[in-house]
């Protein structure tokens, strides 16, 4: 009998899947089995993979001549008792690695510190944590301070490494804090703010690994620069489920790269843009100033203000979003156009009784629905919005502007005016306010859902067919004597549906991308000292247990419409129950230019302290004046000179946003390596970039070109020179124009 016809690929596709299935002899656990163990391998494999900087870095000896090997991954022996070959550094028996002191050995007698370079071991150092043969004060400021002095000096490659050879106390204790709750890191430049909450990620999804897994875990970057340069840390550590994005990417199906003034990203920012932006929906549920006239079937149907009006106030009342509430409009006007078309077609003309009843009337309203005049209609009063055409409708016409925010001045509504043309990172949270306000009818939504599930089905169907078809018949069992049972005998097209669903291959990052409303288990946000009130309460909604790590520095704050104070961005939605952890050294900027960056942090605020760094570096920063038609020269000579200084590590040139294309074109010039550009190549030896490119990331040197012009640029100047002035691990130079 012919059930149906499979075409192409999709034929092919289901014989395969029904060879497959076939050939476990029928049985599911068999197939289940082998897929759990095929995923373990290449798990596996991968994590391998991504070890670049070797598996085992320490080793820990205790009091009772026990080694414990700590690496970046656990190892385990299979062929006996599962024992640890290498211990995670997650584990909670590997903390004392990272805890120990001579102080408080907390049962370890010896450290030791492993560096290694493909398979090859290149430097060892060891600390002895006996107070018989250490002082009581020995280590206690850094804990494997020979380690972390090479991993500090050591040439920067353009992406971040991971510290976890190196993890000190104070980030071991914010690394390994509690999921639940709101978490501030606060720290100041060289800290390992964005190190801590990278391996705060790696910590959580391998201590709560059964609720991240399903819910996944979203980390957000100031730019795509800044995440390009974290990009191998997780996967180094064996983790590669987590989502990065940027505050732009946070609106599925937008991808927003356009450029605005830093004015009008402020107003976007403001938390007044809630109202606004309801006011636009509000202004888009149009009454007229005069009737409507439609025309049905050459007769002319008034729609006159007050009923539209009433029509609009009644859908209002029910308080649901723009586009749910649609169907209550239609209704309340579809029924007072029927009343018309009753009262002229069913009307006696001697009695002056309407003649139709309830059932002509319902059939005139349902007639009425499908008129294209009437829908029109319907449309122009209460349209069914997209939060992309509310938002390109509201920018491109100054009198919705005025009409939706009539507290803003005559400047600040010109500054929102603009054309359609793509998207700013500052319109992507009024996206996600305007898809809250409009709504997605569920009845589309559900349709839509209906229609692939009934598709799917039906390739089901088709896939068992072909089973059957396939399947030998009354094939005895030479051992037991019995029938091998079929797939079809033991799966229907809806489980065969249902495993298919539970197996499609998309990661939890990937589905979690893709889903505005999907709701994360842990949000980790770098640099979010960046973040204006609206980018707040996107996340929020991305994040309803509020289990998030918040990383930043007040100080280092951008953006108009930034962070002030961490109470004034978070107790809005967790009131006073969030924790405040704070990074006080600083490993990565030596003394001597945490010096120079001090003089201008106490222009930013008087009262704050720079971080103590731990290193000096022994070279002084330079600061030398040069007449602005020589500043192009003197930088290229002192770029080269500077690249031939650094053996392999990286310079970054920093200059003001204004200066890019100028300076740019004959750095280049001088050294064609050299990286400039929206997103510049960060391992070449040489990069060129803007303050806000340069936001958490570091440098072996660092040229700070024009310093005077950076602070000039914004009004926040003073602290994106400190972020400028702080990006350097050994060596500053500074080139002012007289």
């Amino acid at each position: 009998m012919l059930y149906g016809r499979l075409d192409g690929m999709r034929e092919q596709a289901a014989r395969r899947l029904a060879e497959e299935l076939h050939a476990t002899g029928g049985t599911l656990q068999a197939r289940s089995q082998r897929d759990s163990s095929v995923q373990m391998y290449a798990e596996q494999v991968e994590q391998f993979s991504a070890v670049e900087n070797g598996l085992c870095f320490g080793r820990l000896d205790t009091d009772d001549d026990v080694r414990h090997y700590i690496g970046r991954i656990g190892i385990f022996d299979t062929s006996g008792d599962y024992d640890p070959l290498l211990m995670d550094w997650r584990a909670p028996a590997a903390r004392a690695f990272y805890l120990a002191t001579a102080a408080n050995p907390q049962g370890v007698r010896r450290r030791r510190h492993l560096r290694t370079r493909q398979r090859k071991v290149t430097a060892l150092n060891d600390e002895v944590l006996d107070l018989s043969a250490a002082s009581p004060t020995a280590h206690e400021e850094l804990t494997g301070e020979a380690s972390l002095l090479a991993a500090l000096t050591a040439g920067r490659t353009g992406r971040m490494r991971d510290i976890v050879e190196t993890i000190q106390v104070e980030q071991d204790r914010i690394i390994r804090a509690d999921l639940p709750g709101t978490l501030v890191v606060q720290g100041g430049p060289g800290t390992g703010k964005t190190a801590v909450a990278l391996h705060r990620a790696a910590y959580l999804l391998y201590t709560h690994r059964s609720v991240l897994s399903s819910r996944g875990v979203l980390l957000v970057g100031p730019n795509e620069t800044f995440l390009r340069y974290i990009s191998q840390v997780l996967p180094a550590l064996a983790e590669t489920g987590v989502l990065l994005r940027t505050p732009g990417d946070l609106f599925p199906g937008v991808g927003a790269r356009r450029s605005e003034p830093a004015e009008a990203a402020a107003i976007k920012g403001r938390a007044g843009m809630v109202q606004v932006l309801a006011e636009a929906v509000r202004d888009r549920q149009w009454v007229p100033g005069e009737p409507l006239e439609i025309e049905v079937e050459r007769e002319v149907l008034r729609l006159d203000p007050e009923t539209v009006r009433a029509a609009r106030d009644r859908a209002r009342r029910t308080g649901r979003p723009h586009n749910l509430t649609r169907a209550v409009f239609d209704v309340e006007v579809v029924h007072a156009l029927a009343d018309q078309v009753a009262e002229r077609i069913g009307t006696d003309p001697l009695g002056g009784e309407n003649l139709l009843d309830e059932a002509d009337v319902a059939e005139i309203r349902r007639e009425l629905r499908e008129e294209p005049e009437v829908r029109a209609a319907l449309d122009q009063l209460w349209p069914v919005l997209t939060p992309q055409r509310l938002l390109a409708d509201l920018y491109a016409d100054p009198a919705r502007i005025a009409a939706a925010a009539p507290g803003l001045t005559d400047a600040e509504r010109a500054l929102l005016h603009r054309e359609p043309g793509g998207w700013t990172p500052a319109d992507v949270p009024l996206l996600d306010e305007a898809a809250e306000l409009l709504g997605e009818d569920d009845r589309t939504a559900a349709a839509r859902r209906q229609r692939i599930r009934a598709f799917q089905r039906e390739y089901a169907e088709g896939v068992l067919e072909i089973a059957r078809g396939s399947r030998s018949i009354d094939v005895e069992d030479e051992a037991e004597g019995g029938e091998i049972l079929g797939v079809t005998d033991l799966l229907d097209a809806d489980r065969l549906l249902e495993r298919q669903e539970e197996s499609d291959g998309l990661t939890t990052a990937q589905r979690a991308a893709a889903d505005r409303g999907w709701a994360f288990g842990h949000v980790i946000v770098d640099e979010a000292q960046e973040l204006s009130p609206m980018a707040w309460r996107l996340l929020m909604r991305r994040c309803p247990s509020r289990s998030m790590t918040i990383v930043g520095d007040v100080a280092q704050t951008g953006a108009l419409a930034g962070t002030p104070s961490w109470a004034d961005a978070l107790e809005p939605y967790v009131a006073q129950r969030w924790r405040l952890e704070e990074l006080t050294v600083s490993y990565r900027t030596p003394a001597e230019i945490m010096a120079v960056a001090a003089e201008v942090l106490t222009k930013i605020d008087p009262h704050l302290r720079p971080p103590r760094s731990v290193r000096e570096s022994g070279v002084p920063p330079w600061d030398r004046r040069v007449a602005e038609d020589r500043l192009a020269a003197e930088l290229t000579g002192a770029a080269v000179a500077e690249a031939a200084e650094l053996a392999d590590g990286r310079l970054g040139v920093i200059v003001p946003a204004g200066r890019v294309d100028e300076l740019g074109t004959a750095l280049v010039a001088a050294l064609p390596e050299a990286a400039v550009g929206e997103h510049p190549e960060l391992e070449s030896r040489v990069v060129m970039l803007t303050v806000g490119q340069a936001k958490g990331l570091e440098f072996d040197s660092v040229l700070v070109v024009d310093p005077e012009r950076i602070v000039a640029e914004s009004p926040r100047g003073h602290s994106d020179l400190y972020v400028a002035l702080t990006r350097a691990t050994q060596r500053l130079g500074i080139l002012r124009i007289n």
